[in-house]
């Protein structure tokens, strides 16, 4: 099972992610990554988006995100 970790200081607001997972992620006013789903109770992924969190994570330029 997955986590997602942000790090709103280095995201820049390139929205990959949001346009890859917007079931995971959205954006804020400036544009920068907002996560919507962070996990569950336990602050685990539902298995069914891990996938595509993966594709977000691994598309964002300036490696803000990143799995556990």
């Amino acid at each position: 099972l997955m986590r997602i970790t942000f790090d709103p200081v280095v995201c820049t607001g390139h929205g990959r992610c949001y346009a890859l997972a917007p079931e995971i992620f959205d954006a804020d006013d400036q544009g920068h990554c907002v996560v919507l789903i962070v996990g569950d109770d336990d602050g685990e992924l539902p298995p069914a988006l891990e996938a595509t969190a993966r594709a977000a994570v691994a598309n964002c330029p300036e490696g803000a995100l990143r799995l556990l």
